[in-house]
């Protein structure tokens, strides 16, 4: 018999190459060169008339979908679709210690005793002992519940536990990393153990019609450690975000085949575990009111501060409030310095060349600093103009009213461009008790009747954003949208 000959696999991107090399060629990763033996070929190759001939249908016709599952916990339905869709796959991902088994437990503990429509959990860990996801559970409160518990990371032998008739409902593997295939000769965690293991996992998942959640780790860039093909085999992506120091958590679909992408859950940390938040919007303000619990008074009462501004983003379907801070400071050194958390650093750029080179300011010569409140990342043009608001306002000292939210996308021309889902970001703004709104000129007269309590201010182009935050500026006629000047 021919020698099994050996292969060397990136644990980056899953390229293949003949022998070991420093740095891959495909992807430019550096010493993610692993050893693996490949699989041994079956004698027969595929020939033409081999296979069973498929039977075509059409687009149309009848067809029974199943109902979703219903997990009980309404921001993870949320990111879901609407629920739980049986025979589906999900990768969840997440930095490590920022809830992924916590939450996942909670949610196979919520399934298995729903009031409505209760279903079967099974939580198989590779990572931990019995005892110690038993001490979680009774630190979350859901050790009553029926969820079945196993530890085990041989694929062969959860299969042949789940591959029955009465296979359990909600099957989570913690974590995909820590499974391995005895048919193949690698250690677990490669990139060979990782898709095989998650091929075999998902296609008992397809064929028995149980709901699927695996775990994934992330390398130090943020994205889920394995090939990239372990995210296009499933069907559902969430990602688990948050900053440690913040008890917020966002999770996050990137990808999902049965319902909206970009879509959020917000979830809270706290002593007994992840609680909901259905008002995500007035948690991110709470530092602005009296509190979170003071949500529907008027936003007037805060003091303004100088270098702050609410932006009303869409994170998904979901319209989200958030806080906006800039700090601009003397540059000491010789290259000012700039310091982004929670958005893009080089809109940033792009917003500080606008400002010095249509507005005539000197912004850029300046130490910046923004900061999204909450921990929240900001990804959508539409906070430009927020932008732009809190840096004007903390370099002339003059605070953006309280009661005001803004929108916008700057054009490198200086204009602001309109946006997407107006009428929802209006909406929520008035919920919350905000009065005014600085939005895109164009476009802003049929978001008039959306939220008929909201003076709606236009902004053509972001020198009317510098008279209307100038410290020294004359009496500004107030240009709103639909009411003649």
């Amino acid at each position: 018999m021919a020698r099994t000959q050996s292969r060397y696999a990136c644990q980056q991107c899953g390229a293949t190459h003949a022998k070991w090399a420093g740095r891959c060629d495909a992807c430019g990763a550096w010493n993610s060169m692993i050893e693996e033996l490949p699989r041994e070929a079956s004698p027969r190759g595929l020939k033409a008339g081999g296979g069973r001939a498929l039977g075509f249908v059409g687009l149309t016709g009848p067809s029974t979908l199943p109902p979703r599952q219903k997990t009980g916990i309404i921001e993870f339905d949320r990111v879901c679709g609407g629920g739980l869709v049986p025979g589906s796959a999900i990768l969840v991902g997440g930095d490590p210690g920022i809830g992924k088994s916590t939450l996942l437990l909670q949610v196979a503990a919520a399934i298995a005793t729903a009031a409505v429509r209760p279903a079967s959990a099974a939580y198989i860990t590779g990572e931990e002992a019995i005892d110690q996801v038993r001490l979680r559970a009774a630190r979350l409160g859901v050790a009553d519940s029926p969820v079945l518990l196993a530890a085990a990371s041989n694929v062969r032998d959860i299969i042949a536990s789940i591959d029955r008739n009465d296979s359990p409902d909600l099957v989570v593997i913690d974590s995909i990393q820590t499974m391995y295939l005895d048919t193949l000769d690698s250690a677990p965690g490669t990139v060979s153990q990782v898709r095989g293991a998650a091929h075999e996992l998902i296609r008992i998942a397809k064929r028995r019609g149980f709901v699927v959640v695996l775990v994934g780790h992330v390398t130090k860039e943020g994205v889920i450690a394995g090939p990239r093909a372990l995210e296009h085999m499933v069907d559902t992506v969430l990602y688990f975000e948050g900053e440690r120091g913040h008890r917020f958590r966002i999770l996050r679909a990137v990808k999902n085949r049965y319902g909206p992408t970009d879509e959020i859950g917000v979830l809270e940390m706290s002593n007994s575990g992840l609680v909901e938040v259905p008002n995500p919007s007035a948690l991110f303000l709470g530092g602005r009111a009296e509190g979170p619990d003071q949500d529907d008074r008027a936003i007037s009462e805060a003091a303004p501060v100088s270098g702050s501004a609410v932006f009303a983003g869409i994170e998904g379907t979901r319209p989200v409030l958030v806080e906006i801070q800039a700090l601009v400071a003397p540059a000491v050194l010789g290259i000012p310095r700039r310091a982004v958390v929670g958005w893009d650093g080089t809109r940033l750029a792009m917003i500080t060349a606008v400002l010095d080179a249509r507005c005539g300011l000197s912004v850029g010569a300046n130490d910046l600093y923004l900061n999204v409140a909450g921990g929240l990342r900001i990804a959508e043009p539409a906070a430009d103009l927020a932008v732009a608001a809190a840096l004007l306002s903390a370099l002339g000292e003059t605070p953006v009213p309280s009661d005001t939210v803004v929108f916008g996308e700057i054009a490198l021309s200086g204009e602001v461009r309109p946006v997407g889902h107006s009428e929802a970001r209006l909406k929520e703004a008035a919920k919350l008790g905000f009065v005014e709104a600085w939005m895109p000129s164009r476009g802003g007269r049929r978001a008039r009747d959306s939220a008929p309590g909201l003076t709606m201010v236009g902004i053509a182009h972001l020198g009317d954003l510098v008279a209307r935050l100038s410290p020294k500026r004359a009496p500004l006629r107030r240009e709103r949208i639909g009411v003649a000047s």
